[in-house]
C-alpha cells in the first residue's frame, strides 16, 4: 500500500507590514513633538512669571530668553530621558499604539489646564497617560512601579515643600541682609537679579523637561525595533525635541504666567530672585540624579515660600489650593484618557485605529485653543490687576496671542 502523506496544517500569522509601522511610528514622533511643544508653552511661566511681573525683562524678550535657554538645556543632560525611556514600564511589553495614547492624554491634560490658568506638571500628564496605556495594553505587571514611586511619586511630593522651604529662607536672608539699602536701589538691583536668576530655571527647565519627550520618542523606537533595548537616543531625536520645547516656550503661555506671577502671591523684586534662585537649584540637582521632577511642583512651591518669607506678604491660599486638587488628578486625569485612547485605537486597529485618535485629539485640541480666545490672556494683559480668576478684567486686542 502507498505511503500515506501527511499534512502539516501551518499556521498564518499577520504582521503589520513595514509601510504600516512607518505611518504609526511617523503618527506617535509627530504627537510626542507636539506634546513638547504644549510643555514648553505650559511651563514658560515657571521661569518667567516673577520676572514679567516686576518688568525685570519685557514679557515677550522675558519669554525668548526663555526659549533660548531651554534650547541650550536640552543638550546638557540626558539622565532623565533613560528614566522614561526604560524606568517607567517594561519595555519588552511597549507597542507604538500604547506610546501614542500615552502622548494623547499627556497632551490634552497639558491643554485642559492650561487653559484654565493651572499650573499642573506635564510631567506627569506625560507619564500618567503612558502608564494608563500600558495598564490597559498589558495589564498592571507591566509598569515598574518601584520606579514610579522612587522617580515620580515621592519627588513630586517632596520637592514643592524643599523648594519652598529653601525659597522662604533665603527671601528672609534677602530682606535682612538688605534692610539698610534704600527701597528703590533695592528694587532695581533685584530686578537685574532676577534676569539671571529667571534665566538658570529655563536652563534647568531644559536640562529636565526635554529629556522627558527624548524618552518617549526613544521608546517608541525600542518598540518599533529601530533600536536596541536600551539604546540612548539618537541625535535627531534630541535636536528635535530641544527644537520643540524652544518653540513652544517663545509662544508663551500667558495664562499659566498669569496665575504664577499675579494670582499666588504678590510678590516683590527680591522674592522673584530667591524664588527662581530655589528653583533652578532643586531642578539642576534632580536632573542630575534623573528625577523626573515636575519644574511647575518646585516653582509653585519656590514662590509661595517667597510669600511666607516675607512679612506681610498676601498668599493666596485658594488659588494654591486649587493647584493642588489639579496636582493630585494629574496623573490618575492623564492615565485614564491614556487608556481610553489605547482602547479605542485598539479596537478600531492599526493604522486607522491610531489614525482616528490623532484626528479626535486634533479637534479637542483645536477647540480648546478657539475657547481659549473668547478670554485671552497675552502679553500685554498678562500683568493687569488679579481678579480672581485667569481671565483678564477689561477688553482683549483682538488678534493677540493667548
Amino acid at each position: 500500500m502507498p505511503a500515506r502523506k501527511r499534512f502539516r496544517r501551518t499556521r498564518v500569522v499577520t504582521r503589520p507590514s513595514v509601510t504600516s509601522n512607518s505611518v504609526l511610528l511617523a503618527l506617535v514622533v509627530a504627537t510626542a513633538l507636539g506634546f513638547d511643544f504644549t510643555n514648553g508653552f505650559h511651563d514658560t511661566g515657571n521661569a518667567m512669571a516673577t520676572s514679567d511681573r516686576h518688568r525685570g525683562a519685557p514679557p515677550r524678550v522675558a519669554v525668548a530668553l526663555s526659549s533660548v535657554l531651554n534650547l541650550i538645556g536640552a543638550f546638557l543632560s540626558f539622565s532623565v530621558a533613560a528614566t522614561i525611556a526604560s524606568g517607567l514600564v517594561q519595555t519588552h511589553l511597549v507597542t507604538l499604539t500604547m506610546v501614542f495614547a500615552g502622548l494623547a492624554g499627556g497632551i490634552l491634560w497639558n491643554l485642559a489646564t492650561w487653559y484654565l490658568g493651572l499650573p499642573s506638571s506635564s510631567s506627569h500628564a506625560l507619564i500618567g497617560g503612558v502608564v494608563g496605556a500600558a495598564i490597559a495594553s498589558a495589564g498592571g505587571h507591566a509598569v515598574q512601579w518601584h520606579g514610579i514611586t522612587s522617580k515620580v511619586i515621592l519627588p513630586a511630593v517632596l520637592s514643592p515643600v524643599i523648594a519652598g522651604i529653601v525659597a522662604a529662607v533665603g527671601t528672609f536672608l534677602v530682606y535682612r541682609i538688605t534692610r539698610t539699602v534704600p527701597e528703590g536701589l533695592r528694587g532695581r538691583g533685584f530686578r537685574i537679579g532676577q534676569i539671571g536668576s529667571a534665566s538658570m530655571v529655563s536652563l534647568a527647565h531644559g536640562t529636565n523637561d526635554a529629556q522627558k519627550t527624548m524618552g518617549v520618542i526613544t521608546l517608541a523606537l525600542i518598540a518599533n525595533g529601530s533600536i536596541g533595548a536600551h539604546a540612548k537616543a539618537p541625535v535627531w531625536v534630541i535636536v528635535s525635541c530641544a527644537l520643540a520645547i524652544s518653540l513652544g516656550t517663545y509662544v508663551g503661555g500667558w495664562r499659566v504666567i498669569r496665575t504664577l506671577g499675579k494670582g499666588l502671591v504678590e510678590i516683590e523684586s527680591p522674592q522673584g530672585m530667591a524664588a527662581e534662585s530655589s528653583s533652578a537649584a532643586v531642578i539642576l540637582l534632580s536632573s542630575s540624579f534623573g528625577y523626573s521632577l515636575s519644574t511647575t511642583h518646585v516653582a509653585t512651591g519656590s514662590i509661595l515660600g517667597s510669600g511666607v518669607g516675607k512679612k506681610g506678604a498676601e498668599v493666596r491660599w485658594s488659588v494654591a489650593g486649587r493647584m493642588a486638587v489639579a496636582w493630585v488628578l494629574t496623573l490618575p486625569a492623564a492615565g485614564l484618557v491614556g487608556a481610553l485612547a489605547y482602547a479605542t485605537a485598539h479596537g478600531i486597529g492599526g493604522t486607522a485605529g491610531t489614525s482616528t485618535i490623532f484626528v479626535v485629539l486634533a479637534a479637542c485640541s483645536t477647540g480648546l485653543y478657539l475657547a481659549s480666545r473668547r478670554t485671552a490672556v497675552t502679553a500685554s494683559n498678562v500683568n493687569t490687576q488679579w481678579s480672581g480668576s485667569v481671565a483678564p478684567a477689561g477688553p482683549v486686542a483682538v488678534g493677540a496671542s493667548a
